[in-house]
């Protein structure tokens, strides 16, 4: 007898999600008998870009967007949880997957446990320790309410088996978002940005712990003021960002302020970056596979392989070992990177193949 198809539903809710979540549903596609929906939260607020990366990652349109959009963290994952639990009745998921540490992800993943529904959490077991980060908040609580953990790097595994996850939940598959990167890449190598200096230092900055802070904003942009005096600084930044970095008087040095990019525009920025000057978790990944050294404006970091393996070097507050690692680097002194196993470009078959194999799951 002909079985009912498997139902997908993916929840996505801020860039990061998206690059995540497209070789997976890109995998499924593959497969017979897989019914997939896609649900945007709207968490992120700029819904134009947005829309482009759903363009240049080959992403359907949403079924849903449940245009949350920005606010406190309680509220917004309490907005998210009220919209999304009528969509999750009505289109009745055999699986919902939920992707990396934002609110989105902790949301989606309460309202499926209340309503009995399977979760699965891809890039699961990352910790970085630290409970001020409200993505390790995050992190811990999808994790215990997942029925399916899929992990991108041996750290992950024993981070849940550590917390006493079950051993048969657990799926070590790769990193989906190389994934991306790896598909993307070529586009990136043929698009050119004229005007660019043969090196430059590529920065990005968004956390609130050194953004929302005028003394530790202040105290980063001193310092890449000084780092622009040995090599040009390209900066994306967000308007709001920009505006206190025009306040602090940087404009006119040598710090490119560029607006938020697209993400095979930024790829191709950061292929070509002599160095990448970061706080983003992603950021850090993506340039260990590159090959580009990375300097990582935080104490810690959940993605310790990059660290242990690649090609990152976290700085902290330390202004001092900001510039001394810089140094390091135009020198050519900088540290040699490996590429972590399994980040392959393969993470998202690996993740729809264990999905078909389920017992628990349709024939497909």
């Amino acid at each position: 007898m002909h079985k009912e198809s498997m139902h997908v539903l993916h929840v996505v809710g801020a860039r990061p999600n998206f690059m995540k979540a497209a070789p997976v549903m890109r995998a499924l596609d593959e497969r017979q008998q897989v019914r997939q929906s896609l649900v945007h939260t709207g968490q992120h607020y700029d819904a134009n870009m947005s829309d482009i990366f759903f363009t240049q990652l080959d992403i359907p349109a949403p079924d849903v967007n449940l245009e949350v959009g920005s606010g406190s963290h309680a509220r917004q994952t309490a907005e998210i949880m009220s919209r999304l639990e009528p969509v999750l009745i009505e289109r009745k998921p055999d699986i919902v997957l939920v992707y990396g540490d934002v609110n989105s992800t902790v949301a989606a993943a309460l309202v499926c446990s209340k309503l009995l529904i399977q979760v699965g959490h891809v890039e699961a077991g990352l910790r970085s320790f630290d409970s001020s980060m409200p993505e390790e908040i995050n992190r811990i609580v999808t994790d215990r309410l997942a029925n399916l953990l899929f992990t991108p790097s041996e750290d992950g595994d024993e981070n849940l088996q550590r917390e006493g996850v079950a051993p048969e939940k657990i799926y070590r598959v790769g990193n989906v978002m190389i994934d991306s990167l790896i598909r993307l890449l070529p586009a990136a190598m043929q698009c050119v940005k004229n005007g660019l200096p043969e090196r430059y230092a590529l920065v990005t900055l968004h956390r609130p712990s050194n953004v929302d802070d005028r003394a530790t904003l202040n105290s980063i942009l001193d310092s890449l003021l000084k780092v622009s005096e040995r090599l040009d600084v390209i900066f994306p930044v967000h308007p709001r960002t920009r505006q206190r970095i025009a306040e602090f008087g940087a404009d006119g040095a040598r710090i490119h302020l560029l607006d938020p990019l697209p993400y095979i525009e930024f790829l191709a920025l950061q292929r070509r970056a002599t160095v990448v000057i970061t706080d983003s978790g992603g950021i850090q990944e993506e340039t260990t596979y590159l090959g580009v050294p990375c300097l990582t404006l935080r104490s810690n970091t959940e993605r310790p392989v990059t660290v242990t393996a690649g090609t990152n070097t976290l700085i902290g507050p330390d202004n001092g070992k900001l510039h001394s690692e810089l140094a390091k680097i135009l020198e050519g002194k900088a540290k040699s990177g490996t590429i972590p196993p399994l980040w392959d470009g393969h993470a998202g078959e690996r993740i729809a193949e264990i999905l078909c194999q389920l017992p628990v799951q349709r024939d497909c």
